[in-house]
C-alpha cells in the first residue's frame, strides 16, 4: 500500500482499493460462512455494582460454539453505545485482568460490552485432554491450537482466522439483537490477538464506526524483519502477494474514527506503527477527516496498559458520546475465571458440539470428493515453483577423501543471495557417464551422509551423489526463536513456510527449484549420463523430490523414504507433527501424495516406511492401501 502515497489518488481510488482489500482478505480465509441461528442463551448472570454479566453461549456456525461474557450497564437509559471487544492471548481468557478493567470500567461508564473466548482459550480449548486438564500442545498454548488448525485448514485451501473471524461478526450480530444496544453507536477494540482482530472486523464489517486497535499494527515488512510471522490467524495466505499491508486494514475502515494504540518497547515494531500511521494520515486527509485518525505511543510493552486504556476511554467516548472522558479509572477486582464460566464444566467440549477440526475435515472430504485427475501440468503453479533463469554458479570449498569415494563441498546460486550447500559424491572408479542421485533429506544434507547411511550405499554402487540442503534445511535452518514456540517438535520450518505462503509461493515449491538446479549440475557433469538422473528423498525431503519430480521430467527415478502418507492424514489427524514445511494451501481440492505417486510411477517408484502425521511408520496393510493406485502403475513398496 505505501505506494498509493507517491502518486495522486482520490477518495473514489479510495473505494475501488477498499473493494479490494476485502474481496482479498475473504478470498484468503475461504470465504465468508452462512449466517445460520445464533440459538443463543443466557446461561448465569452476576450482579454487580453498577453493572451487570450475562453468560451468553451462541453458535456462530450450527453446534459451533462460543462462549461470551456480556457487560450490562445499570445506570442511564438504553440503547448504550456498544463496544466489541475480541480477547488477545493473555492467559485467563474472559477473566484476564486487565480486560476485565477495561469491561468494568466502560460498563460502568454507560457501554454495552461484550467479550467471548477465542479459539484455543477459555472454554473453548479446541485440543481439549480432560484427564490432563488442559489442552494437548499445553497450557496457555492458544497460538500453538491456532498453527495446529491452521496447517488443516491451509490444506483444504482455507485460513484459521476464517473461524476467528465469523465468531466476531457473529458476535456483532447478538450484540446489535441485544434491545439495550445502539447499532448507531458501535466500537471495536483489542489488544494483540485482540487488536489483530479488532483491525480485521473493522477492515471487513461496516456496521462499525469506531476503531481502536492495541499492540498490533506495524508493517509486514518490519514483522518479517524483526519477529516474523506470527500464529496462523494473523498470516493469511497470499496477503503479501496480493500487494496488502496493514496500512490497508486502516484504508478499509476509512474515514471511520481509527486510533492506533501502541507500545514504544512492544515486539510488533513501533517502526512500523508509525508508518502505518503516516499512511493512514494521508488516507483520511483525502476525506478532510484528519481529526478521526490518530496514533497514541506509551513507553511500555505489550499490553492494554493504563496509558493506553486511558487514551482509549477519551477516544470511545469523543465519538461515540460526542465529548471526550478523562476521568481516571478506578482499579477494578476481577472475578475468577471459574466465576466467568458460562458452561458447566467449563469447556464446550462437554457440550458435544462441533470444533475447527471437525468443521474442517467436513469441508475436506467435499473437496476430495469433487477432485478431478490430476494433471501434471497444474503442479507447479500450485505449488509457485520456478525454475532458474540463469545457469548455477558454483563456488568450490574443498574436498574430503573417502576410502573408495570423494566429497566436494561448495555452494551454488539458485537465485541473487541464495546460496544452496551441497556435497558432491563421486566413486573413484568412476571412469565413464552413468547413473547419478539428487538426495535431499527434511533434515539437511549431512543426515545419510555419514559411513555406512544411504549415500555410501548408492555412491558404492556406483551414482555420482549430490547432497543438498534445500531452502530451510540443514546449514540454512533458522535458529530457534528464545521461546521455542515456533519450532517446537509440532511445527518444523514455520517461519520460511509462511513467508512463502504469504508471498504466492510454497516452501516446497522453492526447494523444488532448489533440486532442479542441482539436475541441471548433475546432467552437465562429464561423469553422468543425464539420462539417469534419479532423486532419493527422506521425510519432508521426499515431498520436496516428489514434486520437483512432476516439474521437471530429467528426474527418471525416485526413491520416496519415510515420507508423510498423505495430506488428508495430516487433516484427518487432530495433531500432527512438522507438517508446515510441506503444506501446499488448498492442495486437497486437486490432488494428494499418493495421487502424485501414482503419476510419476511410471519412471520408476520406490516408496520406503511412509508414515503418518505424527512421523510413525504405518501398518503394512495401511501402507499398501494408501498407495494402491501407485503400485498399480508400477511403483514397489518398501517396509523395513
Amino acid at each position: 500500500m505505501e505506494l498509493l502515497f507517491w502518486v495522486t489518488i482520490s477518495p473514489a481510488d479510495v473505494a475501488r482499493r477498499r473493494a479490494y482489500v476485502r474481496e482479498r482478505i475473504w478470498s484468503s480465509l475461504g470465504g465468508m460462512p452462512a449466517r445460520t441461528p445464533l440459538n443463543a442463551r443466557v446461561t448465569g448472570v452476576l450482579e454487580r455494582d453498577g453493572y451487570r454479566i450475562e453468560k451468553i453461549l451462541f453458535e456462530s456456525q450450527p453446534r459451533f460454539y462460543v462462549t461470551a461474557n456480556l457487560y450490562v450497564p445499570k445506570s442511564g437509559a438504553p440503547p448504550y453505545s456498544t463496544v466489541l471487544f475480541p480477547l488477545g492471548h493473555e492467559r485467563g481468557a474472559k477473566s484476564h485482568d486487565a480486560w476485565q478493567q477495561i469491561l468494568v470500567t466502560l460498563a460502568r461508564r454507560g457501554y454495552l460490552c461484550l467479550a467471548w473466548d477465542t479459539l484455543g482459550q477459555g472454554e473453548r480449548i479446541q485440543f481439549w485432554d480432560a484427564d490432563a486438564g488442559e489442552s494437548r500442545l499445553g497450557r496457555n498454548r492458544s497460538t500453538s491450537e491456532h498453527s495446529m488448525l491452521g496447517a488443516q485448514t491451509l490444506l483444504v485451501g482455507e485460513s484459521v482466522a476464517r473461524y476467528t473471524v465469523w465468531d466476531g461478526i457473529r458476535a456483532l450480530d447478538y450484540l446489535l439483537g441485544r434491545p439495550e444496544a445502539d447499532a448507531t453507536r458501535v466500537a471495536v477494540t483489542g489488544n494483540s490477538g485482540g487488536g489483530t482482530h479488532s483491525a480485521y472486523l473493522a477492515a471487513l464489517d461496516d456496521r462499525i464506526q469506531v476503531v481502536v486497535p492495541s499492540c498490533y499494527l506495524t508493517t509486514w515488512r518490519h514483522l518479517l524483519e524483526t519477529i516474523g510471522p506470527q500464529d496462523a490467524e494473523q498470516c493469511m495466505p497470499p496477503f503479501l502477494a496480493d500487494g496488502l499491508d496493514h496500512g490497508d486494514f486502516v484504508l478499509a475502515a476509512a474515514p471511520k474514527p481509527y486510533l492506533i494504540l501502541s507500545a514504544i518497547r512492544d515486539f510488533f515494531a513501533i517502526g512500523g506503527a508509525r508508518q502505518t500511521y503516516r499512511e493512514a494520515q494521508g488516507i483520511y486527509r483525502l476525506f478532510d477527516a484528519e481529526s478521526k485518525v490518530h496514533m497514541v505511543e506509551a513507553d511500555d510493552g505489550h499490553g492494554y496498559s493504563a496509558p493506553r486504556r486511558d487514551a482509549a476511554y477519551r477516544w470511545l467516548s469523543r465519538w461515540l458520546k460526542g465529548a471526550e472522558d478523562a476521568t481516571p479509572e478506578t482499579p477494578v477486582a476481577p472475578e475468577t475465571e471459574e466465576t466467568l464460566f458460562v458452561t458447566e464444566s467449563g469447556q464446550v467440549a462437554s457440550l458435544g458440539g462441533e470444533t475447527v477440526h471437525s468443521l474442517n475435515l467436513a469441508r475436506a472430504r467435499e473437496r476430495i470428493a469433487r477432485r478431478a485427475p490430476l494433471d501434471l501440468a497444474s503442479v507447479p503453479r500450485l505449488i509457485g515453483y520456478q525454475p532458474a533463469a540463469t545457469p548455477p554458479r558454483v563456488t568450490p570449498y574443498g574436498t574430503v577423501r573417502r576410502e573408495g569415494y570423494r566429497i566436494e563441498k561448495g555452494t551454488f546460486e539458485n537465485e541473487p543471495g541464495v546460496l544452496i550447500p551441497g556435497l558432491l559424491f563421486t566413486p573413484d572408479s568412476r571412469s565413464a557417464r552413468g547413473p547419478a542421485t539428487v538426495f535431499v533429506h527434511g533434515r539437511g544434507k549431512s543426515a545419510g551422509a555419514g559411513r555406512g547411511g544411504e549415500i555410501e550405499r548408492l555412491v558404492k554402487a556406483g551414482h555420482v551423489v549430490l547432497a543438498l540442503d534445500t531452502r530451510g534445511s540443514g546449514e540454512l535452518r533458522q535458529t530457534e526463536p528464545p521461546d521455542g514456540q515456533r519450532y517446537s517438535g509440532y511445527f518444523g520450518d514455520y517461519d520460511n513456510s509462511l513467508k512463502a505462503m504469504l508471498m504466492g509461493k510454497t516452501l516446497v515449491g522453492l526447494r523444488a527449484a532448489d533440486v532442479n538446479l542441482a539436475v541441471e549440475l548433475l546432467a552437465a557433469s562429464p561423469n553422468v549420463d543425464p539420462a539417469q538422473i534419479h532423486g532419493y528423498g527422506v521425510g519432508a525431503g521426499a515431498i520436496v523430490l516428489l514434486h520437483a519430480a512432476a516439474c521437471d521430467p530429467r528426474l527418471r527415478g525416485l526413491t520416496i523414504d519415510s515420507m508423510l502418507v498423505s495430506y488428508q492424514a495430516a487433516v484427518e489427524t487432530r495433531v500432527h507433527r512438522e507438517v508446515y514445511e510441506s503444506l501446499i494451501p488448498g492442495v486437497l481440492a486437486r490432488y494428494d501424495l499418493p495421487e502424485l505417486a501414482a503419476a510419476l510411477a511410471p519412471r520408476g517408484l520406490l516408496v520406503i516406511n511412509p508414515a503418518d502425521p505424527a512421523g510413525n511408520r504405518l501398518s503394512p496393510s495401511a501402507a499398501r492401501q494408501a498407495y494402491a493406485a501407485a503400485l498399480q502403475a508400477g511403483a514397489r513398496l518398501e517396509l523395513r
